[in-house]
């Protein structure tokens, strides 16, 4: 046995050893073999249960398990980190009354943390960390408390922190990050002079923090006050704490102007991070009396100026990010006034209201990341820019541009993204940089032909020239470019046929809609399994359904509208098992598609049926491609569609990945509506409108509880409207007319309420909101029951008074209006506007040359 002659042993550490499999075994050798041990640890040993009561043997233990610790009166360390506990907090805990430190973290404990714990006299340390299920409040601690290590972090605690915090007058670390507390930071924490960490992040603390003397905290390495809710000004004494490295006081409301800072050459500050808050004002050039100074995080507030002209010693200043400001005013002078601003190395100004290219920014001779996208810088982009060796992000999009200064690019230019989109640029695209990953042209007025140097780009992952007036054919070099992720051509004049990458093993986005290419799709498309999108709509295409996408099992969304594509839409039986199962949007309108639609292709569209056991997100997102990684960090590329929604066209900047949609209208459809539509139970629109579909409206469009848009106009559909539409509660648009429906409008819900426009054409159907004139379809009221088994031949006199009362009231009431013009004709008034109140198309029938809206509301629950 391994602790055989080991008597005299006294601690005994076990971390992070699987002794999860023989429990018993080895507690009982220990009790037996090592009868001095105090010490012993067994953090990360996957325990799962309660140790064998053997180890109570061990009166002198000092660090213990699970299970019988009630016996252990000489217990000083318990430390049970990252095992799998799943209970609660033991409250006899609290009894041990020699405990210095209780180390539970990531235990999977679970319930109400009994407030005795954290006032165990002895205790100096206490993690109950990474327990996301763990729960409780901080009690009221008292003077002169021995607590020294007090983390929550990532727990449910809640409630508030107590002033009595500053009676823990040896605390040196206070973690309370990532939990619920509220309420503001209390004073006291200034009493803290020995406190080494403070991170109270990810709370909702609120109020301000300029009243606590955070001068007095002159141990204080850590703070964390990020991602709460304080308010009013940033203390000068958080600035001059002499050993504070990082001071990171993001997503607050902090106001008011920053202060000015005196007395820091000593201070080791590298990091400072106050985005995200409501300061204003100019920048203070003290700022830039922190020697050490690496990182300046500035973004998201309201500064109006900074100083770019004053002399600066900070040779480690390499990030400023200055974004979302209100900068216009940058600097003042000539080039030799910024010769001694620091060399940067990542630099955003983005979102502020610039209005002409800093100049400054040409001695910048070390800039990896330059970001000035969102602005109002005017005229050229200078050709400085591309001398940078080191350059490799650049974003000058959303400005206006109009014209790139030649000589154009460097050929040393090592730039990998570059973002022009959204300006006024014109004429042929002259800039390729050869080692590009991301190109973004779009929105801009480009025009000419696509340049064949972009094949030069043969790393290029995201290419993007939407929205501009390009000509010609895609470069037939593009074939070549394996990597390619993204390829967006739409809305410009591209002819010719479709090109793509031989090999487009990585291709997930195809966008080529909206120009004036013809032909057929592809046979190479079979081989894009990483396919998403798929965008051809309103160009010239000629072919069939492309059955040969069954197979992609990515695909998301498919839009074919407004081409000439024909035949009918039905692949074969082999190919459809379990294909395209989280297809979001399918848009063949404005084809010649014809034939019958295979009710069996719409069982495989997961997506639509929002099945949960295959893991499709409940939350509303934005549909994305892959993440890409730029120079401001990851981003997501956001795709654009057009649609027809509730009647109208429109286009999509952005598509949510809860809009589901089939549009099939504008086809040669025949046949009846397969009922395996009404299983998409997740779908919002769906448009079979023009085309010549016959039969009866499917019952089961009852289960598409999430539709909010229902266009069959248009066609042959013939019987009754289902009663099951009425399930329909977010129902906000509906055409059904110019079809054979028969029979009464359902009445009393919501279909009733739509306009007489989605029911005309279809002579056999009446009811509200239609004009009542089908009497051949009225039932006939219900006729008395004679034969009840309870009938007697008994005289009801009851009966027989309530009519003659009605007789004699009748007669008298009539008589009144034979008899009495003026009566009469007050009468026939009054009713006719009671009528016309209830059932307002009886004023268009009276009188058709009043026109009157009808606005139908949709409501949630």
């Amino acid at each position: 046995m391994l602790f055989q002659n080991l008597t005299e042993l006294t601690e005994l550490y076990l971390d992070v050893v699987d002794i999860s499999v023989e429990k018993t075994h080895w507690c009982q050798a220990i009790s037996s073999s090592l009868p001095n041990l105090k010490v012993l640890s067994l953090s990360r040993t996957n325990l799962s249960g309660p140790i064998d009561q053997s180890l109570a043997k061990l009166q002198s233990l000092s660090v213990i398990q699970l299970g019988f610790f009630s016996n252990f009166s000489n217990l000083t360390v318990l430390n049970l980190d990252g095992n799998n506990i799943s209970a609660p907090v033991p409250r006899f805990f609290a009894n041990f009354s020699k405990l210095t430190t209780l180390s539970l973290c990531h235990c999977g404990l679970r319930g109400a943390v009994p407030k005795q714990i954290f006032q165990v006299p002895t205790l100096q340390t206490l993690d109950l960390s990474l327990n996301p299920e763990l729960h409780g409040s901080l009690p009221e601690f008292p003077k002169n408390g021995s607590l020294q290590s007090l983390i929550l972090r990532e727990t449910s605690f809640s409630g508030f922190l107590h002033d009595s915090i500053g009676n823990l007058n040896m605390l040196s670390t206070l973690d309370l990050s990532k939990c619920n507390f509220t309420g503001s930071i209390p004073k006291s924490i200034g009493n803290l002079t020995k406190l080494v960490g403070l991170d109270v992040s990810s709370n909702t603390f609120n109020g301000p923090i300029s009243s606590i003397h955070w001068e007095n905290l002159i141990n204080l390495v850590h703070l964390h006050l990020d991602s709460n809710q304080l308010v009013g000004s940033i203390p000068s004494s958080l600035f001059s704490l002499p050993l504070l490295p990082d001071l990171v006081l993001y997503h607050n409301n902090f106001s008011g102007q920053l202060p000015e800072i005196f007395n820091v050459s000593s201070s080791l500050v590298s990091f400072i991070d106050l985005s995200f808050n409501n300061l204003e004002g100019p920048v203070p050039v003290s700022i830039f009396n922190f020697q050490g100074l690496e990182t300046l995080t500035l973004s998201s507030n309201n500064f109006r100026a900074f100083p770019f002209n004053g002399p600066y010693q900070l040779p480690n200043l390499t990030s400023i990010d200055l974004s979302h400001n209100s900068l216009l005013v940058l600097y003042k002078g000539g080039n030799s006034s910024y010769s001694s601003f620091p060399q940067i190395i990542d630099f955003s100004l983005a979102s502020n209201k610039l209005r002409t290219f800093p100049v400054f920014l040409r001695n910048q001779t070390n800039l990896r990341s330059l970001d000035l996208s969102d602005n109002q810088v005017q005229g050229q982009l200078p050709n400085w820019i591309w001398n940078f060796d080191s350059l490799e992000y650049l974003n000058v999009s959303c400005n206006s541009l109009v014209t790139l200064e030649a000589p154009f690019l460097n050929s040393t230019s090592h730039v990998t993204e570059l973002d022009l989109h959204s300006n006024q640029l014109k004429g042929p695209i002259s800039i390729v940089p050869p080692y590009a990953h991301y190109l973004d042209y779009s929105d801009n007025h480009f025009s000419s032909s696509i340049p064949i140097s972009i094949c030069n780009a043969s790393d290029l992952l995201t290419l993007d020239l939407s929205n501009n007036s390009l000509s010609g054919e895609i470069p037939q070099c593009l074939a070549t470019m394996s990597t390619l992720r993204i390829l967006n051509v739409r809305k410009n004049n591209i002819a010719g046929t479709i090109t793509i990458p031989k090999k487009c093993d990585s291709l997930e986005t195809l966008d080529l809609s909206q120009n004036q290419i013809k032909g057929q799709l592809p046979k190479s498309l079979a081989r894009c399994r990483r396919l998403r999108f798929l965008n051809l709509e309103e160009n010239q295409l000629t072919d069939t359904f492309p059955c040969l996408l069954k197979n992609i099992s990515t695909l998301s969304i498919l839009a074919l509208r407004s081409n000439n594509f024909y035949g009918g839409i039905g692949c074969p039986v082999e190919k459809t098992n379990g294909t395209w199962p989280i297809l979001q949007i399918i848009d063949l309108a404005y084809n010649n598609f014809n034939g019958e639609v295979p009710g069996f292709s719409l069982t495989s569209w997961q997506a639509m049926k929002h099945n949960k056991d295959i893991g499709f997100p409940s939350t509303v997102s934005v549909f994305q491609g892959e993440n890409l990684h730029g120079g401001g960090g990851e981003f997501f590329y956001e795709h654009a569609i057009t649609i027809t929604s509730k009647g109208l066209k429109s286009d999509l900047a952005k598509i949510l990945t809860i809009l589901t949609l089939i549009d099939f209208s504008c086809n040669n459809f025949s046949g009846p509506i397969p009922k395996e539509m009404g299983d998409l139970k997740s779908l919002y629109l769906l448009n079979l409108s023009s085309n010549a579909f016959i039969g009866e409206i499917p019952s089961s469009f009852g289960n598409m509880q999430q539709l909010e848009s229902l266009d069959l106009s248009q066609n042959k559909l013939s019987g009754q409207i289902p009663q099951q539409l009425a399930k329909l509660n977010f129902l906000a648009f509906l055409n059904l007319s110019n079809n054979q429906l028969t029979g009464k409008i359902p009445a009393g819900t919501q279909i009733s309420t739509f306009p007489r426009d989605s029911f005309t054409g279809n002579k056999g159907l009446w009811g509200p909101p239609l004009i009542v004139d089908n009497k051949a379809g009225l039932s006939p009221p219900p006729t008395l029951n004679r034969s009840h088994p309870n009938s007697t031949n008994e005289i009801d006199w009851g009966l027989i008074s309530i009519e003659i009362g009605f007789a004699f009231g009748f007669a008298v009431a009539v008589g009144s209006l034979v008899f009495f013009k003026r009566w009469s004709k007050w009468y026939y008034k009054t009713m006719y506007k009671i009528l016309v109140k209830i059932f307002p198309q009886l004023e268009e029938r009276i009188n058709p040359h009043r026109r009157h809206i009808h606005i139908n509301q949709r409501w949630r629950r």
